[in-house]
């Protein structure tokens, strides 16, 4: 069996603590690999490893430093189908969405390649006599970032390629249950010409994360994963004096709106809903279709599209819809929020428990779900099931659907599929959401754009990605300078007071 290892100044060095966790594959359900847990004195010992290379990288002007990366995104692109391949491995997810996995994260790297332009300061001439001002954005030393199982390439890259490129070093500590990418990557980025130990990556559990939390060195950390351990995270490391951005849990709704295109609705909600298993904190699990006749039309064009989706391995070819989930807890916790939907009154229209995909009975595949008449006091409704599972929550009016995403307590994505301006216009304005898709089913900004969800689903007052990333990873240093006239003039040896 495969033991994985820690990437610290440049080399895959074993684990010491004596600890492992096991790495599944998802469409089998065997041990692939193991993967070592850090002890605090690994982790501590890997930070100071990274702030002596920070220092010298800092002093690497942006535009070197952009250059790495732009050797980056070019070793992507040519090792994606072997990244992807092992994401697919040890995810569970199909061939194409391991690749566009990857893809989000490069265009983030892509843009970090315009570095030089958002490290820019500011310059005012003459602020007063004599007196110039200017700012400048300084590199904040070691950061760290704790990234989730269901995007191991995607959301690393969103971290550690703007921390990079603003001059940090940058402590990895990916999930435990898919660490083979985020592996790879730091060796790539040192390919690229990245010196050694600016980014090491450190595998671990809690120890590894109160580690992080608890270190005085690392001035910054970045989170994704449940709303819970993100809270604990924020409060944590706020409390340690560090800046802190931490994404939570989601519930997106999609309204449908009477006049929407059905068939577009429901295609979109297909791919929104089930796309990666569900596993993703983007994905649609409520349907609120507006009027009895756009429900029961909607439920009628949705249920030959569920059974027919393709659920496989990723090796079954680019035509699966979706594999496995990533653990058999997972599962396990899918199928019971299942039973209790059932047990609470939604109506299961399409039941999924079932499914058993023959040669593949021990992998951790869930079967298509939807509920119909699911209602807000409902766990199905309440709690985020990521997994296959689409709930319908019928609305009589607009007014009523719009209510149900703004109560909710989170508010990481939403949507609504409308033919109508206004509607669309007034549901932009009006909910407290922070990414709005307009017949567009996951609305995940583009990279020069910022990803980050508003109430229960994000703790910190920067999004990822985008312009934000240079104001998290950097501080805005402040200078006032006055130079004396007279000067030129020769030596003077009386005291002549400032003006």
């Amino acid at each position: 069996m495969q033991e994985l290892t820690h990437y610290i100044n440049g080399e895959h060095v074993k684990g010491t603590s004596g600890r492992f966790a096991d790495v599944f594959n998802p469409a089998t359900g065997e041990v692939q690999a193991k993967v070592p847990l850090a002890s605090k004195e690994e982790l501590e010992k890997a930070v100071e490893i990274a702030a002596e290379a920070q220092v010298k990288w800092e002093k690497v002007n942006p535009q070197r430093r952009a250059r790495v990366l732009m050797a980056f995104v070019g070793l992507l692109n040519r090792d994606m189908d072997k990244l992807a391949e092992t994401l697919s491995r040890e995810h569970g997810k199909t061939f194409p969405d391991a690749k566009g996995d990857i893809q989000r994260g490069l265009e983030v790297c892509e843009y970090c390649i315009g570095a030089p332009q958002m490290l820019k300061g500011e310059f005012t001439d003459s602020a007063g006599p004599g007196i110039d001002m200017y700012s400048m954005r300084q590199a904040l030393g070691v950061t760290a970032g704790i990234t989730p199982f269901n995007f191991p390439a995607m959301i690393p890259l969103w971290m550690f390629a703007p921390a990079i490129a603003c001059g940090n070093a940058f402590i990895l500590k990916p999930s435990e249950r898919d660490p083979s990418v985020p592996l790879m990557l730091a060796e790539l980025m040192e390919e690229a010409g990245l010196p050694k130990g600016v980014l090491q990556v450190v595998n671990g559990d809690k120890e590894a994360v109160d580690a992080i939390l608890y270190n005085d060195t690392i001035q910054s950390v970045g989170f994704v994963g449940s709303t819970p351990i993100a809270e604990y995270i924020y409060g944590t490391g706020c409390a340690q004096g560090k800046r802190v951005q931490c994404f939570g849990g989601a519930k997106n709704h999609m309204i449908i709106m009477p006049d929407a295109d059905l068939d577009q609705a429901a295609d979109a909600l297909i791919g929104a809903g089930y796309g990666a298993a569900g596993e993703r904190c983007m994905a649609i699990s409520v349907a609120v279709p507006v009027g009895e006749e756009t429900a029961d039309r909607l439920v009628e064009k949705l249920i030959p599209r569920i059974e027919k989706l393709k659920v496989g391995p990723y090796t079954a070819g680019d035509d699966v819809d979706y594999g496995p989930v990533v653990t058999s807890a997972a599962k396990e916790n899918i199928l019971r929020l299942v039973q209790t939907g059932i047990d609470q009154g939604a109506e299961l229209v399409v039941d999924g428990r079932d499914f058993n995909l023959q040669g593949y009975e021990d992998g951790f595949f869930v079967g298509a779900h939807l509920f119909d008449r699911v209602t807000p006091d409902m766990d199905i409704y309440k709690q985020e099931i990521f997994g296959p599972v689409l709930s319908t929550v019928r609305a009589d009016t607009y007014e009523e659907a719009i209510q149900l995403a703004l109560d909710h307590e989170y508010g990481n994505g939403t949507a609504i599929y409308t033919r109508d301006g206004d509607t669309a216009r007034d549901f932009a304005n009006r909910i407290n959401i922070g990414m709005v898709g307009i017949n567009v089913p996951i609305p995940v900004p583009l990279a020069y754009h910022t990803f980050g969800g508003w109430k229960k689903s994000v703790f910190g007052d920067l999004n990822q990605h985008g312009p934000d990333a240079f104001k998290f990873y950097t501080r805005t240093k402040t200078v006032t300078a006055r130079w004396p006239s007279g000067i030129k003039e020769g030596g003077e040896f009386n005291f002549k007071p400032m003006e």
